[in-house]
């Protein structure tokens, strides 16, 4: 009888840091509470989403002391949800971490910018700093579509919806509306609204605030803030950078990617004269990004991801990401392309030329692996569901 893939259950890779207390960071719709659930079905449960809990705890923080000290068994689990809508919460954490050291707290969230002004630091050393991001591949095993991938993205509450794209539409008015407004992070929701458009157009770009700023007509330094924003609320990372050797330093900017490729489209302005094989690229090289940054996290590594740009006049072909740690040195190029082009492996080239003993990649839209100069070509549909944090990067071929 054949298996309904639809039906199989999902099982995340990302594992928990033993007993340790920990914060669990990741955007709207990772799927933190839904796996927490999961994870610690005993668990005393503090859902600071709930407008009477937050208001609660807000007005007299002291009330989570006695929470925790009536519940408390011989080991307890204490998980508070979007800990960042009351980051006063955080002082009497520590003071019961220290008290009981066998109280284990799980603390989520999804912006960092309340608790960096409010000073996450007090736990340092108490709770470690975990994130969860957007379905891997290798999680949605037989599900996994490279096609919907690219368009509706991976994040757990699309991919469970049966209108990913009305869910995609509203996710970032969503985010506007109650982070952003909640917050009081910008003076003008209407300039941050067309931002987020704007930025679409800088997915997999040189972040170069200016000219954005011109575009959606505002200064720079507002744009500067808005790509803050966006960081802090864990909707965008940014990619820096490589250099080692006796290389200057390097003038590149870092790279602009929103979090999920779903999301990109969804924010992504299309229409007659704009080209669908160019923002398919953005997509995929998007999608390689968010499942490299995950592969690193996941892994708990030193890892760090980064992209190459040869130095000097004249610039050559570039190198979209480079995987660098204590056991990883790997460079991936990304192409939308069906077959593999002599022009396309150039970057990879000078970057093996330069660090021959780097891993080099070529991931395509094609379907054949081959091996030409020392390059692996390896086709997104094989390499995206082999990126699992168990393995290595070159599991992908071996």
């Amino acid at each position: 009888m054949k298996c309904d893939a639809a039906a199989q259950p999902l099982v995340r890779v990302f594992q928990p840091p033993g007993g340790s207390s920990y914060f669990l960071f990741g955007p709207r719709g990772t799927g933190k509470s839904t796996w927490l659930r999961k994870m610690y079905p005993d668990a005393l449960w503090i859902d600071l989403l709930d407008a009477e809990s937050a208001r609660s705890f807000a007005a007299r923080p002291e009330r989570l002391l006695e929470v925790v000290r009536e519940n408390r068994r011989d080991r307890i689990t204490v998980v508070i949800d979007e800990i960042q809508r009351v980051p006063e919460l955080l002082a009497g954490i520590h003071l019961l971490i220290e008290e009981d050291k066998r109280t284990r707290f799980v603390l989520t969230g999804s912006s960092a910018r309340k608790l960096k002004r409010a000073g996450v630091d007090l736990l340092a050393g108490r709770a470690l700093l975990k994130t969860m991001h957007p379905f891997l591949a290798c999680e949605l095993g037989a599900r996994f579509d490279l096609d919907r991938a690219l368009t509706d993205g991976t994040l757990p509450l699309v991919v469970a919806s049966d209108q990913p794209a009305e869910v995609l539409r509203s996710y970032a008015a969503v985010c506007v509306q109650e982070e952003v407004k909640q917050e009081g992070l910008v003076r003008s929701l209407g300039d941050f609204s067309r931002f987020l458009e704007v930025a679409a157009f800088s997915h997999g770009c040189e972040i170069n605030a200016s000219n954005m700023g011109r575009e959606c007509m505002v200064g720079r330094r507002a744009v500067e803030g808005y790509i803050s924003i966006l960081q802090d609320l864990l909707l965008s990372f940014a990619v820096p950078a490589f250099t080692r050797k006796a290389e200057r330093a390097p003038r590149a900017r870092p790279k602009f990617y929103y979090f999920d490729a779903g999301v990109y489209r969804s924010l992504r302005p299309s229409g007659p004269m704009d080209r669908a094989e160019e923002i398919a690229g953005a997509a995929l090289e998007g999608l390689v990004a968010q499942h490299l940054r995950a592969w690193i996290a996941y892994r708990g590594d030193e890892d760090r991801l980064h992209y190459w740009r040869p130095h000097g006049p004249p610039a050559g072909p570039e190198v979209d990401f480079v995987v660098y740690g204590p056991g990883t040195f790997a460079a991936i190029e990304v192409k939308n392309a069906d077959r593999i082009r002599t022009e396309d492996l150039k970057g990879l080239r000078a970057f093996g030329a330069m660090y021959p003993q780097a891993v080099r990649l070529f991931v395509y839209r094609g379907r054949e692996r081959s091996l030409i100069q020392g390059i692996h070509c390896l086709p997104a549909a094989e390499f995206l569901p082999a990126v699992h944090p168990a393995r290595r990067l070159d599991a992908a071929w071996a």
